[in-house]
């Protein structure tokens, strides 16, 4: 059998098929033979080759894409021509526009459902991203965009309450009433970041991702 003379390109392929099903069918209704119809050329020796199952690809999905959006945060911390303020404002833009980082976070969350994951995500946001969000919301301090005393427990509730409290309201009713809460409390702190835009970009995120567990619940 011949070498792949361009593996990188191989694996990109088959992410990027994975990806259009996981969006259209969901990652529980995607098979690897459906990756292969997709791809139309693949054997499956091929998939096999780069990734040991369905649950590895979604794995490289996710870590493809937050891969890229921690290459966009750590760019944004450098930026001087916007507020520390408008930064934070621009990571939530780009975290609930962006389709397919959406569907990427829609398939993974199933695994959080795996207490192990979850007690490991939870650690990372409240170290490694709320650390990053602190060191965002001292450049508002610093600016005059932000006026929090309190930067490192403003970026760990920012962070938290954001991504789990409002990330899971257990129906799609409850998600704006727990996000204007979280818009005052944090606005109460300084750090007015959710305003009206971020509030409806944000229902809408937090949507997308919930989809199947909304429509399940009515």
């Amino acid at each position: 059998m011949a070498r792949n003379a361009h593996p990188e390109a191989t694996r990109r392929r088959i992410l990027e098929a994975a990806q259009r099903l996981f969006a259209e069918r969901g990652y529980a209704n995607t098979t690897i033979q459906d990756i292969l119809d997709e791809l139309g050329d693949l054997s499956k020796g091929a998939i096999y080759h780069h990734f040991s199952n369905k649950e590895a690809i979604l794995e490289a999905l996710t870590e493809d894409d937050w891969n890229a959006h921690w290459k966009m945060a750590n760019e944004m911390l450098d930026r001087t021509d916007i507020t520390g303020l408008e930064k934070l404002r621009e990571l939530i833009r780009a975290s609930t526009t962006d389709d397919a980082h959406l569907a990427t976070n829609r398939e993974s969350a199933q695994f959080l459902e795996d207490p192990t994951t979850l007690a490991h995500n939870l650690e990372w946001w409240q170290t490694t991203i709320a650390e990053w969000i602190e060191r965002i919301i001292r450049q508002g301090v610093e600016d005059g965009s932000i006026t929090t005393e309190y930067p490192h427990e403003a970026a760990v509730l920012f962070s938290l309450l954001l991504n789990y409290w409002v990330g899971d309201a257990p129906s799609a009713d409850q998600v704006e009433p727990r996000l204007r809460c979280v818009a005052t409390m944090l606005a109460a702190l300084g750090l007015p970041v959710l305003d009206e835009e971020m509030i409806r970009l944000t229902i809408h995120g937090v949507g997308e991702i919930n989809r199947p567990r909304f429509e399940q619940h009515g």
